[in-house]
């Protein structure tokens, strides 16, 4: 994400004030810039990179931030830039592996509105809403949502029912969906493209954390840093849906399933027995299983033939450097 004074969104596609019933500009000032600083040697620099830029959203006025996790994990240095100009430390409260979910504290006084956490599940498709960075009106995108079905990434991760909205938003991590009360209804984790329909151009959409997920973990995000639940086992791959089959794309370094012998290219076939032809068919059964820690029995086609691996999950979370307070 660039710099908050080196872009804007087009005039065209910016909220006016005069279209929401609530105050718009009062509303944006909660949201703020997130920047992270993460060590050369963490275990996500390879992949997320050691400099993170994105979004978060005040949802507290003793300077409780929401963000979307992956800005955050394993960060050292966090800085949260204010609409009124200010730039203050922060530190990382949590990350939930589950949601997505991250949490800063501000550590200055902050002084500025809070976003009201609404509900999710009123969101109907077709409801006009903003997607918001940090920066007021020139760095928000009016949008509509046009869609909420589960999502499932291939990093062992699925959302039951994600919120997906359009025109898309340049800089969406963290992003603030508000709705039409003026309410933080999900958080911007993602841009994807639409297929598009016949003889037409495909669109551009933000995948939508719903803040449904938030207020059922939020006390223990803010006092142990995590939900206060058996961490699901983590295979450590990642996985893409190719012609109704799963396909590996590649493994993490050092993670479960490089140790049992897994490649890009192996086809799984079956978790526990159950048949796979899909994402979240193959990682809600391996959750299934038991917590992190628990055997995998996976059937794989791998190099031409068809092999019974048993991998034994881990926490990914014992991974990843826990936040320093400095």
């Amino acid at each position: 994400m660039p710099p908050e004074s080196d872009w804007q969104i087009a005039l065209a596609v910016q909220p006016r004030p005069g279209d929401y019933a609530y105050d718009l500009d009062r509303a944006l000032d909660a949201v703020v810039s997130v920047k992270a600083i993460i060590p050369d040697d963490a275990f996500t620099a390879e992949i997320l990179g050691t400099e993170r830029s994105g979004s978060g959203v005040l949802i507290r006025s003793d300077g409780v931030v929401l963000t979307i996790g992956y800005l955050i994990t394993e960060a050292e240095t966090v800085w949260l830039g204010l609409n009124d100009g200010r730039t203050i430390p922060g530190h990382v409260l949590g990350y939930d592996q589950t949601t997505g979910f991250g949490l800063v504290q501000a550590l200055a006084r902050v002084d500025l509105p809070t976003l009201p956490i609404g509900r999710s599940a009123s969101l109907e498709p077709g409801t006009d809403v903003v997607i918001a960075g940090p920066g007021g009106r020139a760095h928000a995108v009016a949008a509509r949502v046009i869609g909420k079905q589960e999502f499932a990434g291939y990093w062992e991760y699925v959302l039951d029912e994600a919120i997906f909205t359009a025109p898309a938003h340049p800089y969406w991590g963290g992003a603030a969906l508000i709705g039409p009360a003026g309410d933080l209804l999900g958080i911007g984790s993602l841009r994807l493209e639409q297929p598009p329909e016949e003889d037409g151009d495909g669109e551009h959409l933000n995948m939508i954390v719903p803040i449904d997920l938030l207020p059922p973990i939020l006390d223990d995000m803010l006092t142990i840093g995590q939900p206060n639940r058996p961490p699901r086992p983590w295979l450590g791959l990642y996985a893409v849906e190719v012609d109704d089959r799963v396909v590996v794309a590649g493994t993490a370094s050092g993670g479960p399933a490089e140790r049992a012998g897994m490649q890009s290219g192996d086809v799984v076939l079956s978790v526990a027995g159950v048949q796979i032809s899909d994402l979240a068919t193959f990682f809600r059964q391996v959750w299934s299983l038991g917590a992190a820690g628990v055997e995998v029995p996976l059937t794989v086609y791998h190099d031409g033939q068809m092999v019974e691996l048993r991998v034994t999950s881990a926490d990914r979370n014992d991974l990843l450097k826990s936040p320093s307070l400095h």
